[in-house]
């Protein structure tokens, strides 16, 4: 020890001590423990992102506007039984996935032309899912793929109406990935399979 405390009062005495003794800890100490997920991290947005009065208005006035057209009122597309079956941990992996389908096959198809904002919205939510490129999901993935097939099914099935109920619950979209991937889950409360 005595050593160490003469080595580390010269300038290059430091710097050895600093790369033997310091830096080991650096390192490991920032790499994730055996066995623990780095999902929770991943699977994060910042608050911020949906604070912005601007995209905020801009997606809760065409939901609005596009909604005023949809004369089917007893399906929905973006609502709880989504989450049927789905762990807490996993529901903003999910919302991932539903939010890409949506930009795919709904907002940049030929409706984008048709509707104020459509391509303000896509951005913003193309930016939001490149944000979470990084997020996966934990356990077994078939519950999540049932919950987006299904949504896609029941979309095709409405036909000409599909497209446009997806553009009217945009604000719920936006909302619920909010909620899913800016809250932090609670441990253990959940015991909800994959």
């Amino acid at each position: 020890m005595a050593g160490l405390q003469t080595l580390s009062k010269s300038f290059p005495g430091w710097i050895f001590f600093c790369c033997c003794c310091c830096l080991p800890l650096l390192l490991t100490s920032s790499l994730p423990l055996k066995g623990a997920s780095t999902t929770h991290h991943a699977c994060r947005l910042r608050k911020i992102n949906f604070q912005q009065p601007y995209i905020r208005n801009r997606t809760y006035t065409l939901a609005k506007t596009v909604h005023a057209s949809d004369k089917d009122t007893d399906n929905r597309l973006i609502g709880q039984q989504l989450f049927a079956n789905i762990r807490e941990n996993n529901h903003c992996y999910l919302m991932k996935r539903v939010v890409e389908f949506v930009i795919k096959d709904v907002l940049l198809t030929e409706v984008k032309n048709q509707y104020p904002y459509v391509e303000e919205v896509a951005q913003f939510l193309a930016s939001l899912t490149s944000e979470l490129s990084s997020c996966r999901f934990s356990g077994k993935k078939e519950h999540i793929e049932k919950n987006v097939e299904q949504m896609k099914n029941k979309m095709e099935q409405l036909g000409e109406n599909g497209k446009t109920k997806a553009i009217g619950e945009l604000d719920l979209l936006f909302d619920y990935m909010e909620n899913a991937c800016t809250d932090v889950p609670k441990k253990g409360g959940n015991k909800k399979k994959n």
